[in-house]
């Protein structure tokens, strides 16, 4: 550079000493300048460039057009600004030992940018889990959240949140829902949060089943068009009431959701499962994702994801059985906690057999002497269902349409946002019936609203067309991809009648917790469809429990000691399933006797209490249990609602546990955000669950804004990732309006995108395995890999900048020392200047 210099003055003194035009003297002097500033400078902007990509933690507040591949967006408090979106990555491990589990998701929250962040994810849980740990581990220290009423955890974390200390807060939204929140991520950070559950396993005489769901599905979320009105609710009086919403948290469970058509899956998930079965294990089947199994002993394995990491987008399915003989049909635990028992016990009736009850031979015919029944078919066919479920739930029904016999009654009632049925009201199964009906429902696309509760009502409706003593069923498909459980749980226990209910749950991530809630509400069962492949087996178990007599009149009775129940009203029993119970009793010396009827024969069992085996976790399971107690006997009317509350705080905060009125909350006690820092609040996306059809959900991808198509409400009800349209990257604030016309408002401007609301900026290509490369249950501090960071660019755009400066600098030392330099002469005395080529 300084050899440069030299040479420019150089040329200073030369062009003083010939006579050269005024125009071409001060080109010549502009040329100088830029010569010497690209010299000068380009050294120093390389090295600025350089430095900030290596100083810099990843993200950074930029504009739309300023993204590259891989980067996923969501708006900035500045308008037109944008920031990128905070990485998530999972591991799961479950512990099984015999028909209870212990569960812990370990979740890593990384903060690409250079801003503060607040990450809020939506999260499944298995809808009956006793969820009662939450651990942030920040480095080598781990902070122990605490159980507190709803209202005050979320005082206390958002008070720690303005503070600038990092907090963690868990929420029940639903028993199989919860919202993870995590604020005051500093730039280029990961923290860590734990989360532990205690679960039973369900069973049947078939064995076990661990179904685990790892994505939240969208919600429809429906608006109260008819409206319910409480003139006592709280502003009401005076002759006023209020209209109640039907979703009144719709926007806690409405996270945004990923377009699969544009974006690869993310939140990325590693699992084990860690199986003690108390037996020797035979078959073991993982039903959606390919598995390792390690085989330690004949009652263990240990069973891990094949592919190391897999996407959110399905629930995981393990089911086991014995190798050789039945399961166990009766089982039995204790446990002592704080000084007071509890136990839990397990017992499968008999299947009867040619009219006696007893053990069904091969050769026996399995059931008693059959009722005649009255079978209403309901099918969804709303959007969600559209893809896979569509296909399973088409091809589920037929098979119930052909189990039908003679003397049977049955109809099929279809629904999205409209219902109608096949016959004004139900028919006799003849040939010429079924094949009406069976036509009808291969005819039968996705499309449209989820409005469940029209076609449950429709189904309850009882014609009287039924001969006397016959069995009324009512099966139901669907994936129960609703937010209006509530309304629909109310019309079930309030118009239920004789009739049973019998869930069917579709697709590869159905809502569980509706399924069991309205089973149990209407004395049925429930069961999952995942794939086309399950159909049959399933299908078929389902119709051996509708054409089987149930266990009914169950009552338990403890003699020697005393003891609280649940659940409080036992249900009915079918084919092969059991009775689980778990008491908190005031000694372990006694005996449970369980009675009832098998058809018309009576059963009978009598459990010595001092032959219980010692386990861990049954207190957490009876006092979840009870929670679910409370909740049901407010929604039938056994108890007022404030009572209700009363029972379910007191047991959530004895027992420490999560529920509808309780949160989990743990604060670092330093302050990590400068005061001068902003924090910006992001929602992680979701995948879309596997198999499902985007369009069929949130509608085109163009000319319309972006919302579930099946919805009633604003946009802001359904969030999606969409691509940027290349014409529009200038128009930041039209991101979810649509392309076109069609996304302008009547003033001619394009609609605002809600606050942190995130949208897809483009593709994202990095490999699933890059974002969970050093994911570990164990580990307590994680640092996740770097991902759609401009260092690159910006170190190339150095590098060029000093080749650059260099090239100047070795053409100017060339070009004037043996050029232009050179060329002028000084002419003699009396000669005219003479400027020629050297």
């Amino acid at each position: 550079m300084l050899h440069g210099f030299m040479h420019v003055c150089a040329l200073d003194e030369r062009l003083r000493q010939v006579a050269v035009p005024a125009v071409l003297q001060a080109g010549v002097w502009f040329f100088r300048a830029c010569v010497v500033l690209l010299i000068v400078v380009s050294p120093l902007l390389g090295m600025v460039q350089a430095g900030q990509a290596l100083a810099s933690p990843g993200g950074k507040v930029m504009q739309p057009n300023e993204a590259r591949m891989g980067t996923l967006l969501f708006r900035a408090e500045a308008p037109g600004q944008f920031i990128e979106a905070p990485r998530l990555g999972s591991d799961i491990d479950i512990s099984v030992s015999g028909p209870t589990a212990r569960g812990r998701i370990t979740q890593h929250f990384t903060n690409p940018t250079d801003g503060w962040v607040e990450a809020i994810y939506v999260m499944p849980l298995p809808e009956d889990s006793a969820v009662d740990t939450l651990r942030m581990v920040i480095g080598d220290k781990a902070i122990i959240g605490d159980i507190k009423e709803r209202k005050e955890a979320r005082l206390i974390y958002e008070a720690a949140k303005a503070r600038g200390q990092k907090a963690a807060l868990l929420t029940q939204e639903r028993p199989n829902i919860f919202t993870h929140e995590v604020a005051n991520i500093g730039p280029g950070e990961t923290i860590v949060v734990q989360v532990e559950w205690q679960q039973t396993i369900p069973f049947d005489a078939k064995g076990f089943a661990l179904r685990m769901p790892l994505v939240v599905a969208p919600r429809f979320n429906p608006k109260p068009i008819v409206q319910t009105v409480d003139f006592d609710a709280p502003g009401a009086g005076g002759g006023w009431g209020q209209v109640i919403d039907p979703v009144p948290d719709r926007a806690r469970i409405s996270p945004p959701v990923l377009d699969p058509a544009e974006n690869p899956s993310v939140n990325p998930v590693t699992l084990t499962v860690r199986l003690s079965a108390g037996f020797e294990i035979g078959a073991l089947e993982s039903h959606h994702h390919e598995v390792d199994v390690d085989t330690s002993d004949p009652q263990s394995r240990v069973v891990r994801l094949k592919a190391g990491a897999e996407p959110a987008d399905r629930d995981f399915e393990l089911t086991w059985g014995p190798k050789t003989s039945a399961l166990p049909s009766v089982g039995l635990f204790r446990e002592t906690v704080d000084g007071k028992d509890y136990v839990l016990a397990f017992v499968t009736p008999p299947v009867v057999a040619g009219g006696k009850a007893g053990i069904a031979s091969k050769d026996e015919e399995a059931v008693s002497p059959r009722k005649p029944r009255e079978v209403i078919f309901v099918i969804d066919n709303s959007g969600s269902m559209g893809g896979a479920s569509i296909r399973q739930a088409r091809k589920s029904l037929l098979f119930g349409l052909k189990r039908l016999k003679p003397g049977d009654r049955f109809n099929v009632i279809r629904f999205d946002n409209t219902v109608d049925q096949v016959f004004a009201q139900p028919v006799l199964a003849t040939t010429a019936h079924v094949t009406r009906a069976m036509a009808y429902v291969r005819a039968i696309a996705a499309s449209g609203g989820t409005m469940m509760v029209p076609p449950m009502e429709m189904a309850l409706r009882d014609h009287g067309t039924a001969p006397a003593g016959a069995v009324r069923q009512i099966v139901f498909l669907t994936d129960g991809a609703i937010g209006n459980e509530a309304q629909l749980m109310d019309m079930v226990a309030s118009k239920r009648g004789r009739s049973r209910v019998f869930m069917v749950g579709i697709g590869s991530a159905p809502n569980s917790y509706l399924m069991s809630r309205i089973a149990e509400l209407g004395r049925g069962t429930f069961l999952h469809i995942g794939s086309t492949d399950q159909v049959q087996a399933r299908m078929t178990a389902l119709f051996e429990k509708l054409e089987s007599p149930a266990v009914t009149q169950l009552k338990l009775a403890f003699d020697g000691v005393s003891a609280d129940v649940t659940p409080s009203m036992l249900p009915d029993l079918y084919r092969g399933e059991p009775l689980g119970v778990a008491a908190q009793v005031s000694g372990t010396v006694g005996t449970v006797k369980l009675t009832g009827l098998i058809g018309e024969q009576p059963w009978i069992v009598d459990l010595p209490l001092d032959k219980a085996v010692a386990s861990v976790g049954i207190s957490k399971l009876w006092a979840r249990r009870k929670i679910r107690d409370a909740e049901i006997a407010a929604r039938i009317g056994k108890l007022s609602r404030e009572v209700s509350d009363r029972e379910i705080l007191d047991l959530a905060l004895t027992h420490g546990l999560m529920s509808r009125l309780t949160s989990l909350v743990a604060v670092e006690k330093e302050i990590s955000r400068p005061d001068d820092q902003p924090l910006t609040r992001a929602e992680i996306p979701l995948n879309l669950p596997k198999g499902w059809d985007f369009e069929k959900v949130f509608g085109p991808r163009d000319g319309k804004p972006l919302q579930r198509a099946d919805g009633e409400g604003s946009g802001s009800e359904k969030k999606a990732f969409l691509p940027f349209d290349a014409d529009r990257l200038g128009q930041p604030d039209a991101l979810l309006a649509g392309r076109g016309a069609a996304g302008v408002g009547a003033s001619g401007a394009a609609p605002q995108m809600t606050l942190s609301m995130f949208a897809g900026v483009a593709k994202l290509n990095a490999p699933m395995s890059a974002h969970v490369a050093s994911l570990r249950t164990q580990s307590r501090s994680v640092v996740l890999p770097q991902t759609s960071t401009d260092a690159e660019v910006r170190i190339w755009i150095g590098l060029f900048l000093v080749m650059l400066s260099g090239a100047f600098w070795m053409w100017s030392a060339n070009f004037w020392g043996a050029g232009w330099g050179a060329s002028v002469r000084r002419p003699h005395a009396g000669q005219t200047p003479l400027r020629t080529r050297g």
